[in-house]
């Protein structure tokens, strides 16, 4: 990986091309971002840089994160998050990284924390079909037949049942830049990305480029 930045998500919203086409954007807040952290293969056995993005107070982290950012003579940050990157030469701590390392035009990884959505039946979790709804059917929305009787005996892993749905890390490739607004220091990406209103997110360059 080149490059990377922690983003916070503000919203969707459409910008028209100069040929008046409507694009769907996410606008996301990138940065700015404070190095906190540099790892390298002789230390650490790779190379990254770890970020911090966001202001809170010293009652909020505890004791350990208090003192990792003391050692860096940095203010505390409130998200922390790390980028493995080809190589680690000219970075030192304290840098400030901003929307401006991205340019439109170039294609992006967005990672995030997807919606939860608490626990949830078959339907709704793996799109399954409900049963008949007559009065007499006595079968509507359940998950259906538990597997064979007496052999072997036993529900076969990997069933798709009830279960939470949703809050697991989701990473969407290949996204286009759009825009950059280094003043406001934001980026708007084509789609969709992960999370709700708020997300944090790590806005990288893809890894796998689409021919």
């Amino acid at each position: 990986m080149e490059k990377g930045i922690i983003g916070r998500k503000l919203g969707m919203t459409q910008i028209f091309d100069e040929n008046g086409n409507v694009i769907p954007v996410t606008v996301i807040e990138a940065g700015p971002c404070v190095v906190a952290q540099v790892k390298t293969i002789e230390t650490d056995g790779y190379d990254a840089v770890q970020l911090g993005f966001g202001e809170i107070k010293d009652k909020h982290i505890n004791k350990p994160e208090r003192g990792h950012f003391a050692k860096a003579g940095l203010k505390n940050k409130k998200n922390l998050r790390e980028f493995r990157l080809n190589k680690v030469e000219g970075i030192k701590v304290g840098d400030e990284i901003k929307a401006d390392i991205f340019q439109a035009g170039e294609k992006v990884d967005v990672q995030g924390t997807t919606k939860g959505k608490g626990f949830q039946g078959v339907i709704k979790r793996h799109g399954q079909s409900r049963g008949p709804m007559g009065h007499g059917s006595m079968y509507h929305r359940r998950p259906g037949s538990m597997g064979p009787t007496s052999t072997p005996g036993r529900v076969f892993k990997g069933k798709k049942l009830p279960g939470h749905m949703g809050r697991i890390t989701v990473t969407i490739q290949n996204l286009d830049v759009v825009k950059v607004d280094i003043d406001k220091n934001v980026i708007l990406v084509k789609g969709s990305v992960p999370g709700a209103k708020g997300a944090i997110l790590k806005v990288k360059s893809t890894v796998k480029a689409s021919k």
